[in-house]
């Protein structure tokens, strides 16, 4: 049994899905979306790549900027 102090979720379909839940102790499994094995391997071949051939395309001047603009957004967050 749920204690007093749960909170229960201010969505409609959440709440249903808990009140479900907790009527029948059993939890959904969930579902992944499959995925198309040529486009994973697509991407992972763009990926592996994409960084290192942008960065032979630039100039220094260009890669100084983009590695300044890099730095400022991790120390702005």
């Amino acid at each position: 049994m749920p204690t007093r102090s749960g909170k229960r979720p201010a969505d409609l379909n959440r709440l249903a899905a808990s009140l479900v839940e907790d009527a029948t102790d059993e939890k959904p499994e969930p579902v992944e979306p499959e995925k198309d094995p040529a486009a994973v391997a697509l991407g992972r071949r763009g990926g592996l790549k994409g960084g290192k051939a942008r960065a032979e395309k630039m100039t220094g001047e260009q890669r100084r900027e983009a590695a300044q603009r890099a730095a400022r957004a991790r120390w702005q967050r």
